[in-house]
């Protein structure tokens, strides 16, 4: 870019000649602001098929649904999928008033490959781009609609049979024994809607990886002994989880670690941010495994970030992350830095890791709520930092997590007090008893970073 005093020469030849030639005059270049979020949608349904349905819905039967719901004339028949549709258009206006360039949504189910796009093209026409209400749904239409021109769905182990017995139970088949939990193919998946293209040629999956094969990790044993958690019949405190056999088969994710860089057009040529994208299983609901693979999920991207070269993708490309890459770890880790029944020391070493934003992650940036406060105080919590959590289970679980090399400019939870706009998506009176639960838009709350990109 030419000078100031250069461009002060050019300004006054051209105005000297007589003759003013625009094209020859610079003009300041606008930094570009990226906002990049993730959200738990809780949209878990009882198949895929059932959530392809309820994005079918026309905005004007979503209207009649909805109407009929709030003033208690809709039929016994209707109410589930009135319930349904007032949860995703309120979601769809958390969505709308925070206008994300780039979106992760957790617990979005698909086909469990990631091919069938039908769920994601339903959510953008009849609900994203339908103006919402910020009062929840029912109320005016206030909101501007927002458009994602670019969106992936990605392949899940959740419900994917692994013809082992996992939960050892001394059956195989069901759930449990899947390489992620699920009672189908497709249950709890995650995808991806952006407003810049995603580079799908270079996204990396790790769906196959094994667990074993992360540094440090060995067999996981029975840790819960206190008798909170049911320990599988002829096994015992300190056991073994899994064989030998086993353990030379088990994947490490229990819905997949991706890789999905994004492409950003900029005046000094395009920025390319990697979005590394997981959703571990949650460190309960078992004597000790679930809490160990949570645990080496999250180690999973500290490694990788770090370049690591044991790792490998599902296409046999070897390595972890390229030296210097920008990047944003996103999603509902199921895992808080300082509370909670997980490992929570392994959160905090991502957090201290000098290649993530310390700005953001242990400084004036870190992602708060006047809501989360607010939900702490009502409901009697006792987390040592209640302005950081992020679900309405009392913990900081969600994350958008910038790299150090990353100009993060603001951070937030989009999470309303009762003294501020948009309360009723996330309380909701009109709903009954399901007025403060995750039926009024989700039990997470949608986590971002704003990056400014010159």
């Amino acid at each position: 870019m030419k000078t100031l005093s250069t461009l002060a020469l050019v300004v006054s030849s051209v105005i000297l000649s007589g003759c003013v030639n625009t094209k020859y005059i610079d003009t300041p270049v606008q930094p570009i602001e990226v906002k990049i979020a993730a959200y738990n949608l809780s949209f878990d349904r009882d198949s895929f098929e059932a959530l392809v349905a309820e994005m079918q819905v026309t905005p004007a039967k979503q209207k009649e649904l909805v109407t009929a719901y709030l003033d208690g004339s809709i039929a016994d028949t209707d109410k589930e999928i009135a319930e349904n549709v007032i949860q995703i258009r309120n979601v769809a206006a958390v969505i709308q008033k925070n206008r994300p360039s780039v979106l992760m949504m957790a617990e979005y189910n698909n086909d469990g490959i990631g091919e069938d796009k039908s769920a994601l093209i339903g959510f953008q026409d009849n609900y994203l781009s339908i103006a919402q209400s910020i009062d929840g749904a029912g109320g005016e239409a206030n909101l501007d609609p927002i458009t994602f021109p670019y969106f992936e769905s990605y392949s899940t182990n959740t419900g994917l049979s692994s013809g082992l017995d996992l939960n050892n139970d001394g059956h195989i088949g069901g759930p449990g024994d899947a390489w992620g939990f699920g009672m189908y193919h497709g249950q709890y998946a995650f995808a991806l809607m952006s407003q810049y293209k995603i580079d799908s040629e270079n996204t990396r999956t790790f769906q196959t990886f094994k667990w074993k094969d992360l540094a440090g990790e060995k067999i996981p044993t029975i840790t819960i002994c206190d008798g909170s958690q049911a320990i599988p019949n002829g096994m015992n405190c300190g056991d073994k989880w899994y064989s030998s056999e086993e353990w030379e088969e088990v994947r490490l994710s229990s819905k997949n670690h991706v890789d999905a860089p994004i492409i950003i057009p900029t005046a000094n040529g395009d920025e390319v941010i990697h979005l590394l994208m997981s959703h571990p299983t949650p460190p309960v609901f078992d004597p000790g495994k679930n809490k160990s693979q949570n645990a080496a999920e999250v180690k999973f991207w500290n490694q990788y970030i770090q370049g690591k070269d044991f790792f490998y993708d599902d296409a046999g490309q070897n390595g972890g992350l390229a030296d210097d890459a920008k990047f944003v770890i996103m999603g509902d880790q199921n895992l808080d830095p300082v509370a909670g029944d997980g490992e929570s020391d392994v959160m905090q070493t991502l957090h201290d890791d000098p290649l993530v934003n310390q700005s953001v992650m242990n400084g004036e940036l870190y992602p708060t709520s006047y809501g989360a406060s607010e939900h702490a105080t009502d409901k009697r919590l006792s987390h040592p930092k209640p302005n950081r959590i992020s679900s309405t289970f009392g913990l900081a679980v969600d994350y958008a997590i910038p790299s150090a090399n990353l100009n993060v400019i603001d951070a937030g939870v989009y999470w309303s007090a009762s003294y501020e706009e948009g309360r009723k998506l996330f309380n909701d009176a009109r709903l009954g008893q399901y007025g403060d639960s995750k039926s009024v838009s989700s039990d997470h709350r949608m986590i971002w970073i704003k990056a400014k990109l010159q």
